[in-house]
């Protein structure tokens, strides 16, 4: 994480500070938030040799995102309710799958960018995780649980 960091400040980013060793960060930027992810995501290909997709969410959003909670009634579990960051709000046929499909025990709710998940069985057997990990929602995206959500709404 030393070395993300870095990379951040070398961006042009202040105010740095990681979350556990997960590639989650808080920092303070004065690029908006879409040129931010191009140039870390074109950093860390340029440092390391790989493409990765980087999500960025302001401030203001991350914290409508850790406090809306759509599915706290039923998710008793914070490791198992996941917060899942889209690139983009996926398309009508992209939903429509994701309607279709039988995914129980887990259920979902999207808003905006953001499908909040709770997979009681976990997500290793997530059906859930499993449609997604096959790309059916055509845009990129990354599951933080709400144990790590909590962690990064407090840097903020």
């Amino acid at each position: 994480m030393s070395e993300f960091t870095s990379l951040l400040m070398q961006l042009g980013a202040t105010e740095v500070r990681t979350v556990l060793n997960s590639g989650n960060a808080a920092c303070t930027s004065a690029s908006a938030a879409d040129e931010f992810a191009v140039s870390v995501s074109q950093a860390i290909a340029d440092r390391c040799g790989f493409e990765v997709d980087v999500l960025v969410r302001t401030a203001q959003e991350f914290a409508a995102v850790a406090a809306l909670d759509p599915l706290g009634s039923v998710a008793v579990d914070a490791s198992r309710s996941l917060v899942l960051f889209l690139s983009e709000s996926p398309d009508a046929s992209s939903l429509a799958a994701l309607r279709a499909a039988d995914l129980k025990p887990d259920q979902w709710r999207l808003s905006g960018r953001e499908l909040y998940a709770w997979m009681p069985d976990g997500v290793s057997v997530s059906p859930l995780n499993k449609f997604l990990m096959r790309g059916n929602l055509a845009v990129a995206w990354t599951g933080r649980n709400r144990t790590t959500i909590d962690r990064i709404a407090g840097l903020l």
